[in-house]
């Protein structure tokens, strides 16, 4: 009994020592590969080429009748986001249609910044309108005024921040910037929620000079990733910027009636509204290495 035993436990022992280097490397791969986001439910989800889903407007540019979406319009990940190394930008010179004054306007769109540090006066998520103190209407990331390190900032003058969120470098974020007539609101969604801020500021003098993404007006790029920017010349209530939100990274637009500028930034600066503003990138890369940062609503 002894000696079959031996066999048995020889036998055990000549078996691991023949597969046991096998054995190892698999786990080893297969550790590396969960690292990597290879077996996140989000890899697998449908990638949505450019253009997939767009804005038709059966009566051109600027106009709302009959207007709907065409295409696969689902909320799939986006193939491909923009990539900007600190001094790239996607200028849109076209901005006839957005509002300008005191009119209401909502800008919103997905960011990551893989900035270590953020310089002291911030980077840049879009900019539009006049240089002047009081007249633009920005969305930046910033450590200044009372607001933490990466929270997201309404503008630059007035430094309404959402303090409860520290969105911390290489973390995907959404934004809402929204000024309806006389409160400037500032929505940022992160891990699973909306947070908001606002306050009391007039807005009267915007002009369009141009729509800058990830920089402008003389103020420092974004180094990091921009996607799904959107712009309304309406101010979206709460309920529907969390419904944006909840859509994911590669959500379509709501109220397509005051929809004037969509740019995906899905492989291309086009403008997917209808509206034909189309961006013009200068020194902006696509990437698909992105999904393994981005957790869905």
């Amino acid at each position: 009994m002894r000696a079959r035993g031996s066999k048995r436990l020889q036998s055990a022992m000549e078996y691991l020592m023949t597969y046991g280097w096998a054995i190892l490397i698999i786990a080893v791969v297969l550790g590396a590969l969960f690292q990597l986001g290879v077996f996140n439910a989000g890899t697998f989800a449908p990638h949505a080429p450019p253009g997939a889903c767009q804005v038709l407007r059966p009566n051109g540019p600027n106009t709302a009748t009959y207007v709907n979406l065409e295409g696969v319009c689902s909320g799939e990940l986006p193939q491909y986001v923009a990539q900007f190394n600190g001094g790239a930008d996607v200028v849109v010179s076209s901005t006839g249609a957005f509002p300008s004054g005191a009119n209401p306007r909502t800008v919103t769109g997905w960011f990551l910044s893989t900035s270590s540090s953020l310089p002291s006066s911030g980077e840049m998520l879009f900019f539009y309108g006049t240089t002047c103190t009081t007249c633009a209407f920005a969305g930046w990331i910033g450590n200044g005024c009372s607001n933490p390190t990466y929270s997201v900032v309404l503008d630059t003058w007035g430094c309404t921040d959402v303090s409860a969120t520290q969105t911390g470098p290489n973390t995907w974020t959404f934004f809402a910037d929204v000024y309806d007539g006389s409160n400037k609101i500032e929505y940022v969604g992160l891990s699973g929620r909306v947070y908001s801020a606002s306050v009391a500021n007039t807005i009267s003098t915007t002009s369009q000079t141009s729509f800058d993404i990830a920089t402008g007006g003389g103020n420092p790029y974004l180094t990091g990733f921009i996607a799904n920017i959107q712009v309304y010349n309406t101010s979206l209530t709460s309920s529907e910027v969390n419904a944006l939100y909840v859509e994911g990274i590669g959500g379509a637009p709501i109220k397509l009636d005051n929809l004037v500028g969509w740019w995906p930034l899905n492989g291309n600066a086009n403008d997917y509204s209808g509206n034909n503003n189309n961006g013009v990138p200068s020194g902006v890369s696509y990437t698909n290495q992105w999904v393994s940062g981005y957790t869905p609503p």
